[in-house]
C-alpha cells in the first residue's frame, strides 16, 4: 500500500506543530523519519492514526483520500501503531491484549481460540517466540513490543508506524527489531520508522525525512554521514564524537556500599548495590530505563525513605541526611525530568540559578536576599553557558528544553563540588545541545570531580564514560571499561553478570580501572 500524506499541517490553538507536511511512503518501504524531541513526528504520526484530526492537508492511501476519525478507522484502512509507551494491559494475556478492540464471542463469552491461533501463526512466521496465553506483565520490555506489533499485523497493518521503537531496548532486543523489519517490508509491510538515533536510523532506512520544528527541512538517503544529518536535524554543523583526554584519577572519595532502597511492597527496586567514583573520573550507569536508576540517584541525594548501607563522599557519610545537607556536602545533582524537579517553571532564570543557594551569601544579606549579587550571578552564567535568552528576569518556563537544561546545569555547577550527578542529562536535547552539555561535563571531570552520570542512551554511556557500571532489577551487573563491546553491555543490561556476558561474546573481561588509593576524607579545594 502506497501512503502520501500532502500539505499536512496541525495547530494547536496558536502553535503550529506540523506546517504543510509532504510525505511518501513506498510498498515495502523503510521510510524513516527523523528528528529531535519536539520536532513534531510524533504530532504528525498521530494525525496519520487518526489520533488527531489534521487542521489542513490529505492523507491518500494508494492514491485515495481517506479521513480517520479515530484509530479504529485507521486500522481497519491498514494502519499499525507501535507508540513509545506501550498500550498493553498487563494483568490480561498476550491473547486477551490482541483481541482488545476487536472481540470475537460465542455464545455470548469471549472467543480467544482464532486470536490465539494466529498470534501463533505471526510469531512462527516472524520468529517473535510469543506466549498467547503469558501474562504481559511477566515479559520483557523486547517481548512486549513484538505483542504490540502481533497486535497490528492481526488487523493486517499494511502500513506500520514504529514511534521511537528502540528507546527501551537493549542493544540485541534492537538488533533483533531491525530484523523483523527486514522481514516486514520484505513481505510487502511499510514501516514508518520514528526516531532521533542517527546510527539506527542509518542501518535501517531506505529513505530518511527530516523534521525541525514542525517542518519538513531535507530528505537524504542511508548513505548519507552523520554529521550531514545532525546538520539537517539543527540547522547547523555540529561535532559528534566527543573528544577526551584520558582521566586523571585522584583520590576515591565517593564510596556506596550495600545501597537498598525497600519500597512499601517489600520489593527492592535498588538491591546492595556497591561502588566507588575517583576524583578525575566518569562512571556511567548503564541500563534499560526502570531497572533502579532512579531510585539509585534520589537515594544518593537523601530523597527516599527506607534506604540502608552506607554512602560516604569525602569521609561524610550521606545516608539518613536532607536533601539540603547533601548539596551542602558539595553534591551537584541534575535530576532526570528537569521540569518537575530541577526548575520551578513561574520563577525567573536569575531565581533558578540559586534555588539552592538563596539563603547563603551573597545571595543572601542577613534576613533578605541580595538582588544584585543574584543578577550578577545570572548575568555570568547566562553569558557562560549559552543560555539564549531575552532577559534574565524571563520566566525560565519560557525557555526551549536545551536552554532550560542549561540553567540547571549553570546552577549546579556554579560552585566548588566534591561530587557531580547528571541523571538523563541530554534527554529531549537537540543535536547541539547535547554536544554543550557533554563538553561540561567532561570538563568538570578534568577539574578532578568525581562525575556519577546515569543514562538509557547507551551511545551516550560509551562517550562519556571512563568506566560503566551495568544495571538490571535493581542489581549491579558489574562494572567494566568504556571501551567494552556493545554486544557484552547489552547482555549485561539483559541481566548476565560481567563474567557470563564475556563468556557469551568469547573476549577476556576489560582490564579494571588502575588502583587508587584508599578513600581519603580530604578533597582538593
Amino acid at each position: 500500500m502506497r501512503l502520501e500524506l500532502k500539505g499536512i499541517t496541525k495547530r494547536f490553538g496558536a502553535f503550529t506543530a506540523n506546517e504543510a507536511i509532504d510525505l511518501v511512503v513506498e510498498p515495502g518501504q523503510v521510510h524513516c523519519l527523523l528528528g529531535e524531541n519536539g520536532a513534531g513526528k510524533s504530532t504528525l504520526m498521530n494525525v496519520l492514526y487518526g489520533l488527531y484530526q489534521p487542521t489542513e492537508g490529505q492523507i491518500l492511501l494508494d492514491g485515495t483520500p481517506v479521513t480517520f476519525a479515530g484509530p479504529g478507522d485507521a486500522m481497519a484502512a491498514g494502519i499499525g501503531m507501535v507508540h513509545q509507551h506501550f498500550m498493553l494491559i498487563p494483568v490480561f494475556t498476550v491473547a486477551e491484549n490482541v483481541a482488545l478492540g476487536n472481540e470475537s464471542t460465542r455464545g455470548g463469552l469471549l472467543d480467544l481460540a482464532a486470536t490465539r491461533t494466529r498470534i501463533r501463526q505471526i510469531s512462527q512466521q516472524y520468529g517473535f517466540d510469543v506466549d498467547p496465553d503469558a501474562l504481559v506483565g511477566d515479559l520483557p520490555v523486547g517481548v512486549q513490543q513484538r505483542v504490540e506489533i502481533i497486535k497490528a499485523l492481526v488487523r493486517d497493518a499494511k502500513v506500520l508506524i514504529l514511534d521511537e521503537p528502540t528507546a527501551v531496548l537493549t542493544p540485541q532486543e534492537t538488533d533483533e527489531l531491525l530484523a523483523i523489519i527486514g522481514q516486514l517490508t520484505a513481505d510487502g509491510t511499510s514501516v514508518v520508522f520514528i526516531s532521533h538515533k542517527l546510527r539506527e536510523v542509518k542501518e535501517v532506512a531506505d529513505r530518511i525525512t527530516v523534521i525541525r520544528r514542525g517542518t519538513v527541512v531535507g530528505s537524504a538517503d542511508p548513505s548519507a554521514s552523520t554529521t550531514e544529518l545532525a546538520s539537517l536535524m539543527v540547522g547547523r554543523s555540529v561535532s559528534l564524537n566527543l573528544t577526551k583526554d584520558a582521566p586523571q584519577r585522584g583520590r576515591t572519595t565517593f564510596s556506596v556500599r550495600d545501597l537498598t532502597v525497600t519500597a512499601a511492597n517489600g520489593t527492592r527496586p535498588l538491591d546492595a548495590v556497591s561502588f566507588d567514583i575517583a576524583e578525575g573520573e566518569v562512571l556511567a550507569v548503564a541500563g534499560v530505563q526502570g531497572n533502579g536508576q532512579t531510585e539509585l540517584t534520589e537515594a544518593i541525594l537523601g530523597l527516599l525513605d527506607h534506604v540502608t548501607g552506607a554512602i560516604s563522599l569525602a569521609g561524610t557519610e550521606l545516608l539518613g541526611r536532607s536533601v539540603k545537607d547533601v548539596l551542602g556536602a558539595g553534591v551537584g545533582f541534575v535530576p532526570e525530568d528537569r521540569t518537575v524537579d530541577g526548575l520551578v517553571g513561574p520563577f525567573s532564570i536569575a531565581e533558578n540559578l540559586v534555588l539552592d543557594r538563596y539563603d547563603t551569601a551573597p545571595f543572601a544579606r542577613g534576613i533578605g536576599m541580595n538582588p544584585a549579587a543574584i543578577r550578577r550571578q545570572a548575568e555570568e552564567k547566562v553569558a557562560e553557558f549559552d543560555v539564549r535568552t531575552p532577559s534574565i528576569g524571563a520566566a525560565v518556563s519560557t525557555l526551549s528544553g536545551g536552554n532550560q537544561q542549561k540553567v540547571v546545569l549553570a546552577r549546579e555547577l556554579s560552585r566548588p563540588l566534591k561530587l557531580f550527578i547528571a541523571s538523563q542529562p541530554t534527554r529531549g536535547l537537540d543535536v547541539g545541545s547535547i554536544e554543550f552539555v557533554h563538553r561540561r561535563i567532561i570538563a568538570e571531570r578534568d577539574r578532578g570531580t568525581p562525575v556519577l552520570i546515569v543514562s538509557t542512551e547507551l551511545d551516550e554511556v560509551i562517550q562519556l564514560a571512563d568506566r560503566i557500571a551495568v544495571i538490571f532489577h535493581g542489581r549491579l551487573m558489574g562494572i567494566v571499561d568504556a571501551d567494552t563491546p556493545r554486544e557484552t553491555l547489552g547482555l549485561m543490561m539483559a541481566g548476565a553478570t560481567a563474567q557470563e556476558a564475556f563468556g557469551q561474546v568469547g573476549s577476556a573481561p576489560s582490564t579494571p580501572a588502575p588502583d587508587r588509593p584508599a578513600p581519603d576524607e580530604g578533597h582538593r579545594q
